[in-house]
């Protein structure tokens, strides 16, 4: 595993251009506690069950422009999960156990759409590290963001403390507005209404890959 994980940052990092120094990834990967079955399903921000995000268009990891309603169209159901950048630990551990669950996904006909305010070189990173099989999509202009209403602020203090850590916000995203992603997830039916939808603030915890799989059971 560590062995692929490292062709993959490498062969990111070759065909995207990039050098080490301008994205990096987490050199540990933390745990990353599942929800409570009691918090399940909350919404401490995002779009509402029966709510229909507006369409937009963002880039994927290769560049190429892709909307909503186009996945929706081609890919629906679609789980919509908004993860805080490529440089969030805790991210990392859900990207990494969301592609090694994408049989079950498939199984059930649900695609994952992973969303961040990454600029679309970080996100071929990501993608390339993990190998994940279904989109990465890159929104620095947090139009996917705002759509579904999980656009947190980071205030200029915290950006540089996360700059002590070696985060650097504005590298990874390509802008200077400090603002990332509420983790977020969301189920969107066949019309592009939202079923399912769970959003907290607590990056440390996430839905994990068996409770997700049990929604889009109860979904079905």
């Amino acid at each position: 595993m560590i062995r692929q994980l490292m062709i993959g940052l490498l062969t990111a990092i070759v065909s995207s251009g990039l050098s080490a120094q301008d994205v990096r990834l987490p050199e540990k990967l933390p745990e990353l506690a599942a929800t409570p079955a009691e918090s399940l399903g909350i919404g401490e921000a995002g779009l509402e069950v029966g709510s229909r995000p507006a369409d937009f268009s963002v880039s994927t990891h290769k560049g190429d422009q892709v909307s909503l309603n186009g996945l929706v169209k081609d890919k629906a159901p679609i789980l919509v999960v908004f993860y805080r950048g490529g440089w969030c630990p805790y991210c990392n551990v859900q990207i990494r156990q969301l592609a090694e669950a994408w049989p079950e996904f498939e199984k059930r006909g649900v695609t994952p759409v992973l969303i961040s305010a990454d600029k679309p070189d970080a996100s071929a990173l990501a993608k390339a590290t993990y190998e994940i099989p279904f989109p990465v999509l890159s929104d620095p202009d947090l139009k996917a963001h705002e759509a579904f209403d999980v656009v947190v602020q980071i205030d200029d203090a915290t950006a540089e403390k996360y700059k002590g850590y070696g985060i650097d916000l504005e590298a990874w995203s390509g802008r200077g507005h400090h603002k990332i992603a509420a983790p977020g997830i969301f189920l969107l039916d066949k019309t592009g209404t939202v079923r399912w939808a769970h959003v907290s603030k607590d990056y440390k915890t996430r839905p994990s890959v068996a409770q997700l799989l049990a929604v889009l059971d109860q979904q079905q």
